[in-house]
């Protein structure tokens, strides 16, 4: 089919929604256009302002070229489809360039039946045309220069962990120096972000919020790598892959009666650029049984597809919305019809998306989880749960396993509290009971007395002061931990002996996190409470590394480490000869100690010498105004300890006198 190039000034409704131009209905995906901005309004000009300087570029205008060629009649209809889909991308004012230029990202290679457009800038077009036909020779040539490492932080002679801390107005970074129990300092700096911090899921940068937008940091120096503009952003969410950043705006509405309006944009991380953007009432996001200010639940993206970060998926009324990153268009250009759908979950690992459906038409129709294999929509498995209003979807690390939050224990009226999958495992642990104390259950899918994927428990621990589940990332320990109303109760306990380790507390805390190795864990207290404000380091076995405490403590953050590229096989050799490996770091860690020993006589005996010097300096100025004393004492000397008199001194004193007369019966 032949195509044509057409030009078209269209004015679009700007209080329109903004759905993504690859949605439209197929009868109208055959006409292309130019679109081109224009003044809202003509205002007039006072005699005494200066004449506006003449603007003589097209920056405020795109050409849409390789539309298919049409028939007089159909203009007005291509002039209504001309319009309907500039109205989507917004008004291109006089001085617009930037919007122009997101509004040629949006339309390029937007399809149109069988024609894909081509979208250029009109001052681009000039400019290749002023293209000289004599070639002036290769440009200059720049030699390469070397980026900054972004994993630097991973190759540390020592293989230890940083993190981040934000108190007050300051952010630090640091290191996690066990051996000499305390924290080293990487990068510290004032009022770095407006509101929270987050490290991206593999650990390569650092993002804070501005009122401008976001912006993420990385390298040895934590320079800024790359900023994107989102006026009023408040949440950030990457995918698990770091490749994109998804950011969140409300907005108040002018009518008091109106929800507010949320706006959320998807970044490419490396380049900036905006890849999607959704807008609308913060109905159109919210969720069934959505609690908050505006109704909607973070994150509103679910990632799927592994580190690929393929796909991503949001629930809408009724509906499951996956989009896949390549075209950022619904699959198959519709969504998922799903009748009263409240939770979804992707697999850790496989494109697998578990839903959850509650009970319909007053328990006539039971709840339900179902797996659905994407892209293909398929259902893989469907489990009806009776007498459910609610559950939580909690899948193992690995993607083998998933849990709903509705367990047959041996009292089936027990609550459950608290559910934790073990990271790489088959076992896991609930705390559930109704009383002050509950008790805590360990279970795994594998047994030696019954079929693989039967549930076998290994052992209960009555009466726990406990309410959170804390596994370590490497699997075997978990941390039970009393939070809240347990005043920071902590039990370190080790899965594979069934024993506890060691019991502890730090007092009123909120937050508990492992490093990413399982070999450090930190408990904190954040500003919610006015007193004991910091952070604990403990080892893996529950001893009590060092204490920080910081004024207006608001969070810490261990930065994640990626994947290791070890195969399975080095893995379990290194595991099997730990030994070996292990007298390098014990000796490293003797040197240490005896380091810090040394280190400690020295400290004490700086202390003593100043504590003698302190002692001899008041001795002296004793000794000097002795005479004084003397004098002020009329003469009399006293002093020794012998010019002392000691008397001991008898005080009766009645506390109470009563009169009783005893009953001789």
């Amino acid at each position: 089919m032949a195509s044509s190039v057409s030009t078209f000034h269209a004015f679009p409704d700007v209080h329109r929604r903004d759905p993504w131009p690859g949605e439209v209905d197929s009868d109208q995906a055959e006409f292309t256009a130019c679109c081109s901005g224009s003044d809202d309004d003509d205002q007039d000009l006072n005699e005494d302002d200066p004449s506006p300087a003449l603007d003589t570029g097209f920056g405020n205008t795109i050409i849409v070229d390789t539309r298919p060629v049409i028939q007089t009649k159909k203009h007005d209809k291509l002039r209504g489809v001309i319009q309907e889909i500039c109205s989507r991308m917004g008004v291109i004012k006089e001085d617009g360039g930037g919007e122009a230029e997101l509004a040629r990202e949006k339309l390029h290679n937007y399809r149109l039946g069988s024609n894909t457009l081509a979208v250029n800038m009109f001052d681009d077009i000039e400019k290749y045309m002023n293209v000289p036909d004599e070639w002036a020779g290769p440009p200059e040539y720049k030699p390469y220069v070397p980026g900054e490492n972004l994993q630097l932080w991973l190759t540390d002679e020592m293989a230890r962990d940083q993190f981040v801390i934000r108190s007050g107005s300051d952010i630090e970074v640091l290191w996690n120096d066990a051996r000499h129990l305390k924290p080293e300092p990487v990068y510290k700096r004032q009022f770095w972000t407006e509101s929270s911090v987050q490290w991206s899921p593999l650990g390569t940068y650092l993002a804070t919020v501005h009122r401008q937008g976001a912006a993420v940091w990385g390298g040895a120096s934590f320079n800024q790598l790359m900023k994107y503009s989102h006026p009023q952003v408040k949440l950030m969410d990457f995918s698990p892959g770091e490749i994109f950043l998804v950011t969140y705006s409300s907005h108040e509405p002018s009518n008091p009666g109106d929800t507010h309006r949320v706006v959320l944009n998807i970044f490419n991380v490396r380049t900036g650029k905006v890849m999607r953007d959704f807008k609308g009432s913060a109905d159109e996001f919210a969720v069934v049984g959505t609690q908050g200010v505006t109704g909607v639940s973070w994150p509103i993206f679910r990632w799927g597809g592994g580190k690929d970060d393929k796909y991503f998926a949001r629930i809408g009324k009724s509906a499951i919305s996956v989009y896949e990153t390549d075209t950022f268009t619904l699959i198959d250009k519709k969504s998922i019809k799903v009748e009263n759908v409240m939770d979804i979950s992707w697999s850790p690992t496989d494109p697998i998306l578990a839903l959850f459906v509650p009970e319909l038409c007053e328990g006539n129709q039971p709840a339900r989880v179902s797996l659905i294999q994407i892209p293909g929509k398929d259902e893989l498995r469907q489990k009806n749960l009776f007498s459910v209003s609610d559950c939580k979807m909690y899948w193992q690390s690995s993607g083998e396993y998933l849990a709903v939050k509705v367990l047959e224990l041996e009292n089936k009226n027990d609550k459950i509290i608290a559910f934790a999958w073990e990271p790489k495992g088959p076992r896991f642990a609930v705390i559930h009971g109704n009383s002050p104390k509950p008790d805590i259950s360990f279970y795994s899918m594998h047994s030696s007395t019954h079929n693989a994927g039967r549930v076998s428990k290994l052992t209960t621990l009555k009466g726990k002061q406990a309410n959170a589940l804390y596994w370590s990332p490497a699997g075997r320990f978990i941390l039970l931990a009393g939070l809240k109303g347990f005043n920071g109760q902590l039990e370190f306990y080790n899965v594979d002996e069934l024993e506890t380790m060691a019991t502890s507390e730090h007092f009123m805390a909120t937050d508990v996190e492992w490093d990413p190795t399982g070999r450090y864990v930190a408990t904190s207290v954040t500003s919610v409470h006015e007193m004991e404000n910091g952070f604990n380091i403990w080892s893996f076995n529950g001893k009590l590394l060092y204490r920080i405490l910081k004024d207006n403590f608001f969070q810490f953050l261990w930065r994640p480490r990626p994947p290791s590229f070890l195969s399975p096989e080095k893995d379990e050799e290194i595991t099997k000869n730990l030994k070996k490996y292990s007298k390098k770091y014990e000796a490293e860690d003797q040197d240490v100690s005896l380091l810090l020993s040394k280190q400690d006589r020295e400290k004490w005996k700086m202390l003593k010498g100043e504590w003698e010097r302190m002692v001899n300096k008041w001795k002296r100025l004793h000794e000097e105004e002795k005479s004084e004393r003397q004098w002020l004492r009329d003469e009399e000397a006293s002093d020794g300890e012998e010019e002392y008199e000691a008397k001991e001194v008898e005080v009766e004193e009645f506390l109470d006198v009563s009169d009783e007369v005893p009953s001789f019966e």
